[in-house]
Protein backbone atom coordinates (compact mmCIF):
# COMPACT_ATOMS: atom_id res chain seq x y z
CA UNK A 1 0.00 0.00 0.00
CA UNK A 2 1.17 3.53 -0.78
CA UNK A 3 1.28 6.35 1.76
CA UNK A 4 -2.10 7.40 3.18
CA UNK A 5 -4.26 9.01 0.56
CA UNK A 6 -4.48 12.80 0.54
CA UNK A 7 -7.97 13.19 -0.91
CA UNK A 8 -10.94 14.26 1.22
CA UNK A 9 -13.49 11.90 -0.28
CA UNK A 10 -16.44 11.40 2.00
CA UNK A 11 -15.84 14.49 4.14
CA UNK A 12 -18.64 17.00 3.68
CA UNK A 13 -17.15 20.51 3.40
CA UNK A 14 -13.62 19.39 4.27
CA UNK A 15 -12.15 22.94 4.44
CA UNK A 16 -14.68 23.84 7.13
CA UNK A 17 -13.78 20.74 9.14
CA UNK A 18 -10.06 21.45 8.86
CA UNK A 19 -10.61 25.00 10.13
CA UNK A 20 -11.99 23.56 13.39
CA UNK A 21 -9.79 20.52 14.06
CA UNK A 22 -6.29 19.18 13.50
CA UNK A 23 -6.74 16.25 11.12
CA UNK A 24 -3.93 13.92 10.05
CA UNK A 25 -3.58 10.53 8.41
CA UNK A 26 -0.71 8.24 9.34
CA UNK A 27 0.63 5.02 7.86
CA UNK A 28 0.51 1.82 9.95
CA UNK A 29 3.38 -0.62 10.41
CA UNK A 30 4.26 -2.64 7.30
CA UNK A 31 2.64 -5.95 8.42
CA UNK A 32 -0.67 -4.12 8.93
CA UNK A 33 -0.83 -2.29 5.59
CA UNK A 34 -2.56 -5.11 3.70
CA UNK A 35 -5.53 -4.72 6.06
CA UNK A 36 -5.65 -0.99 6.78
CA UNK A 37 -6.29 2.15 4.79
CA UNK A 38 -4.58 4.34 7.39
CA UNK A 39 -4.77 5.74 10.89
CA UNK A 40 -6.59 9.05 11.30
CA UNK A 41 -5.91 11.43 14.16
CA UNK A 42 -8.07 14.37 15.23
CA UNK A 43 -7.53 16.87 18.05
CA UNK A 44 -9.64 19.91 18.83
CA UNK A 45 -10.16 22.68 21.37
CA UNK A 46 -13.36 24.52 20.48
CA UNK A 47 -14.93 27.56 22.16
CA UNK A 48 -18.24 26.69 20.43
CA UNK A 49 -19.73 23.34 19.35
CA UNK A 50 -19.20 22.25 15.77
CA UNK A 51 -20.93 19.46 13.82
CA UNK A 52 -19.00 17.48 11.25
CA UNK A 53 -20.59 15.35 8.52
CA UNK A 54 -19.13 12.39 6.64
CA UNK A 55 -20.44 10.20 3.83
CA UNK A 56 -18.93 6.97 5.17
CA UNK A 57 -16.68 4.67 3.21
CA UNK A 58 -17.51 0.94 3.05
CA UNK A 59 -14.98 0.47 5.86
CA UNK A 60 -15.09 -0.58 9.48
CA UNK A 61 -13.36 1.85 11.85
CA UNK A 62 -12.01 1.31 15.33
CA UNK A 63 -12.16 4.56 17.26
CA UNK A 64 -10.19 5.45 20.41
CA UNK A 65 -11.60 8.68 21.85
CA UNK A 66 -11.54 11.09 24.76
CA UNK A 67 -13.86 14.08 25.19
CA UNK A 68 -13.30 16.81 27.77
CA UNK A 69 -15.63 19.66 28.70
CA UNK A 70 -14.37 23.13 27.81
CA UNK A 71 -14.06 24.23 31.46
CA UNK A 72 -12.52 20.97 32.75
CA UNK A 73 -9.11 20.84 34.36
CA UNK A 74 -6.72 19.81 31.54
CA UNK A 75 -4.54 18.00 34.08
CA UNK A 76 -7.42 15.64 34.91
CA UNK A 77 -8.61 14.20 31.62
CA UNK A 78 -11.49 11.70 31.85
CA UNK A 79 -10.87 8.06 30.91
CA UNK A 80 -10.80 7.28 27.24
CA UNK A 81 -13.04 4.81 25.46
CA UNK A 82 -12.87 2.71 22.32
CA UNK A 83 -15.56 1.47 19.98
CA UNK A 84 -16.05 -0.44 16.80
CA UNK A 85 -17.85 1.64 14.22
CA UNK A 86 -19.47 -0.53 11.59
CA UNK A 87 -20.24 0.85 8.15
CA UNK A 88 -22.82 3.59 8.48
CA UNK A 89 -25.50 3.40 5.81
CA UNK A 90 -26.54 7.01 6.36
CA UNK A 91 -24.76 10.36 6.51
CA UNK A 92 -22.67 10.31 9.70
CA UNK A 93 -22.88 13.43 11.87
CA UNK A 94 -20.79 14.07 14.98
CA UNK A 95 -21.03 17.07 17.29
CA UNK A 96 -17.63 18.18 18.61
CA UNK A 97 -17.30 20.48 21.60
CA UNK A 98 -14.84 21.33 24.33
CA UNK A 99 -11.50 19.53 23.96
CA UNK A 100 -11.10 16.16 22.39
CA UNK A 101 -8.81 13.59 20.88
CA UNK A 102 -9.63 10.74 18.51
CA UNK A 103 -7.25 8.10 17.19
CA UNK A 104 -8.99 6.08 14.52
CA UNK A 105 -8.17 2.98 12.51
CA UNK A 106 -9.78 2.78 9.09
CA UNK A 107 -9.69 -0.76 7.77
CA UNK A 108 -9.74 -1.52 4.08
CA UNK A 109 -13.11 -2.84 2.91
CA UNK A 110 -12.75 -6.52 3.76
CA UNK A 111 -9.76 -5.96 6.04
CA UNK A 112 -11.45 -6.06 9.44
CA UNK A 113 -12.63 -9.68 9.42
CA UNK A 114 -9.17 -11.23 10.05
CA UNK A 115 -9.02 -9.29 13.35
CA UNK A 116 -12.50 -10.44 14.43
CA UNK A 117 -13.01 -13.70 12.54
CA UNK A 118 -15.87 -15.18 14.57
CA UNK A 119 -18.63 -12.98 13.13
CA UNK A 120 -19.52 -11.70 9.65
CA UNK A 121 -18.74 -8.02 9.18
CA UNK A 122 -22.40 -7.36 8.35
CA UNK A 123 -23.11 -7.93 12.08
CA UNK A 124 -21.44 -4.56 12.76
CA UNK A 125 -23.03 -2.62 9.89
CA UNK A 126 -24.95 0.44 11.07
CA UNK A 127 -23.81 -0.08 14.66
CA UNK A 128 -21.38 1.58 17.08
CA UNK A 129 -20.47 -0.73 19.93
CA UNK A 130 -17.77 -1.09 22.60
CA UNK A 131 -14.59 -2.41 21.02
CA UNK A 132 -14.56 -5.36 23.42
CA UNK A 133 -17.70 -6.69 21.71
CA UNK A 134 -15.44 -7.64 18.80
CA UNK A 135 -11.80 -7.47 19.90
CA UNK A 136 -10.04 -8.02 23.25
CA UNK A 137 -8.92 -4.67 24.68
CA UNK A 138 -8.17 -3.29 28.12
CA UNK A 139 -8.35 0.21 29.55
CA UNK A 140 -4.55 0.19 29.55
CA UNK A 141 -4.62 -0.41 25.78
CA UNK A 142 -6.96 2.55 25.36
CA UNK A 143 -4.91 4.89 27.52
CA UNK A 144 -1.69 3.84 25.77
CA UNK A 145 -3.17 5.13 22.51
CA UNK A 146 -4.80 8.33 23.79
CA UNK A 147 -2.47 9.59 26.49
CA UNK A 148 0.83 10.41 24.69
CA UNK A 149 1.24 14.02 23.64
CA UNK A 150 3.65 12.85 20.96
CA UNK A 151 1.84 11.82 17.77
CA UNK A 152 4.46 9.22 16.83
CA UNK A 153 3.92 7.53 20.19
CA UNK A 154 0.17 7.30 19.54
CA UNK A 155 0.80 5.71 16.14
CA UNK A 156 3.25 3.27 17.72
CA UNK A 157 0.64 2.34 20.34
CA UNK A 158 -1.92 1.64 17.60
CA UNK A 159 0.64 -0.56 15.82
CA UNK A 160 1.39 -2.45 19.04
CA UNK A 161 -2.30 -3.01 19.75
CA UNK A 162 -3.13 -4.37 16.31
CA UNK A 163 0.02 -6.45 15.91
CA UNK A 164 -0.80 -8.06 19.25
CA UNK A 165 -4.04 -9.38 17.76
CA UNK A 166 -2.02 -11.41 15.21
CA UNK A 167 -4.58 -11.64 12.40
CA UNK A 168 -4.50 -14.99 10.64
CA UNK A 169 -4.16 -15.14 6.83
CA UNK A 170 -7.55 -15.42 5.16
CA UNK A 171 -7.74 -15.86 1.36
CA UNK A 172 -11.42 -14.86 1.35
CA UNK A 173 -10.54 -11.57 3.03
CA UNK A 174 -7.83 -11.02 0.42
CA UNK A 175 -10.37 -11.65 -2.34
CA UNK A 176 -12.91 -9.25 -0.81
CA UNK A 177 -10.29 -6.52 -0.39
CA UNK A 178 -9.14 -6.90 -3.99
CA UNK A 179 -12.68 -6.74 -5.36
CA UNK A 180 -13.63 -3.72 -3.27
CA UNK A 181 -10.50 -1.96 -4.46
CA UNK A 182 -11.42 -2.75 -8.07
CA UNK A 183 -14.83 -1.16 -7.52
CA UNK A 184 -13.21 1.95 -6.07
CA UNK A 185 -10.64 2.46 -8.79
CA UNK A 186 -12.25 1.08 -11.96
CA UNK A 187 -15.08 3.24 -13.30
CA UNK A 188 -16.05 0.58 -15.83
CA UNK A 189 -17.44 -1.61 -13.03
CA UNK A 190 -21.06 -0.54 -12.95
CA UNK A 191 -23.07 -3.75 -12.57
CA UNK A 192 -22.73 -6.45 -9.95
CA UNK A 193 -23.54 -9.13 -12.52
CA UNK A 194 -20.62 -8.05 -14.71
CA UNK A 195 -18.19 -8.17 -11.79
CA UNK A 196 -19.48 -11.60 -10.75
CA UNK A 197 -19.10 -12.96 -14.29
CA UNK A 198 -15.56 -11.59 -14.50
CA UNK A 199 -14.67 -13.45 -11.29
CA UNK A 200 -16.39 -16.67 -12.32
CA UNK A 201 -18.87 -16.29 -9.46
CA UNK A 202 -22.62 -16.15 -9.21
CA UNK A 203 -24.15 -12.86 -8.12
CA UNK A 204 -25.35 -14.55 -4.94
CA UNK A 205 -21.84 -15.83 -4.12
CA UNK A 206 -20.41 -12.35 -4.60
CA UNK A 207 -23.10 -10.89 -2.36
CA UNK A 208 -22.36 -13.45 0.35
CA UNK A 209 -18.64 -12.67 0.17
CA UNK A 210 -19.28 -8.94 0.59
CA UNK A 211 -21.75 -9.48 3.43
CA UNK A 212 -19.31 -11.67 5.37
CA UNK A 213 -16.13 -9.67 4.73
CA UNK A 214 -17.04 -6.10 3.73
CA UNK A 215 -20.32 -5.65 5.61
CA UNK A 216 -22.39 -4.24 2.74
CA UNK A 217 -23.30 -5.55 -0.69
CA UNK A 218 -21.32 -4.93 -3.88
CA UNK A 219 -24.13 -2.78 -5.33
CA UNK A 220 -24.09 -0.52 -2.26
CA UNK A 221 -20.30 -0.28 -2.56
CA UNK A 222 -20.49 0.76 -6.22
CA UNK A 223 -23.09 3.45 -5.44
CA UNK A 224 -21.17 4.77 -2.43
CA UNK A 225 -17.95 5.26 -4.39
CA UNK A 226 -19.92 7.04 -7.10
CA UNK A 227 -21.29 9.49 -4.54
CA UNK A 228 -17.80 10.04 -3.11
CA UNK A 229 -16.55 11.01 -6.55
CA UNK A 230 -19.54 13.28 -7.19
CA UNK A 231 -18.98 14.95 -3.81
CA UNK A 232 -15.32 15.55 -4.64
CA UNK A 233 -16.28 17.14 -7.97
CA UNK A 234 -18.79 19.38 -6.20
CA UNK A 235 -16.12 20.62 -3.79
CA UNK A 236 -13.30 21.06 -6.32
CA UNK A 237 -15.08 23.20 -8.95
CA UNK A 238 -17.66 26.00 -8.74
CA UNK A 239 -19.43 24.66 -11.84
CA UNK A 240 -19.96 20.97 -12.61
CA UNK A 241 -21.47 19.47 -15.74
CA UNK A 242 -23.71 17.05 -13.85
CA UNK A 243 -25.05 15.42 -17.00
CA UNK A 244 -21.54 14.51 -18.18
CA UNK A 245 -20.47 13.41 -14.71
CA UNK A 246 -23.55 11.20 -14.40
CA UNK A 247 -22.63 9.47 -17.65
CA UNK A 248 -18.99 9.09 -16.56
CA UNK A 249 -20.10 7.47 -13.30
CA UNK A 250 -22.40 5.04 -15.05
CA UNK A 251 -25.74 6.57 -14.19
CA UNK A 252 -28.59 6.20 -16.66
CA UNK A 253 -29.16 9.94 -16.52
CA UNK A 254 -28.51 13.08 -14.49
CA UNK A 255 -31.72 12.67 -12.49
CA UNK A 256 -30.53 9.38 -10.99
CA UNK A 257 -27.26 10.95 -9.83
CA UNK A 258 -29.07 13.95 -8.33
CA UNK A 259 -31.47 11.63 -6.52
CA UNK A 260 -28.68 9.49 -5.01
CA UNK A 261 -26.57 12.53 -4.09
CA UNK A 262 -29.49 14.28 -2.38
CA UNK A 263 -30.55 11.15 -0.50
CA UNK A 264 -26.99 10.59 0.77
CA UNK A 265 -25.70 14.11 1.47
CA UNK A 266 -29.02 15.74 2.37
CA UNK A 267 -29.02 18.51 -0.24
CA UNK A 268 -29.03 18.51 -4.08
CA UNK A 269 -25.58 18.69 -5.70
CA UNK A 270 -26.13 22.18 -7.14
CA UNK A 271 -27.08 23.54 -3.71
CA UNK A 272 -24.08 21.84 -2.15
CA UNK A 273 -21.76 23.32 -4.78
CA UNK A 274 -23.10 26.83 -4.14
CA UNK A 275 -22.67 26.48 -0.39
CA UNK A 276 -19.04 25.28 -0.60
CA UNK A 277 -17.93 27.92 -3.10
Amino acid sequence: MAAPRRDTRGIVDAPELFSHVRFRRREPAAPLRPYLEHYWLIDWDLPEPYATHVVPHPSVNVVFQRYTAQDADPARDPPGSAEISGISLELFTKKLEGRGRVCGIQFRPGGFRPFAPRRPVSDWTGRRLPLTDAIPATQDDIEAVLTPADEDARVAALDTFLLGLAPAPDPRADQAMALADRIRTDRTIRRVADLADEQGMTVRALQRLFSAYVGVGPKWTILRYRIHEALEHAESAPAVDWSTLAADLGYADQAHLIRDFTATVGVPPTAYTRSTH
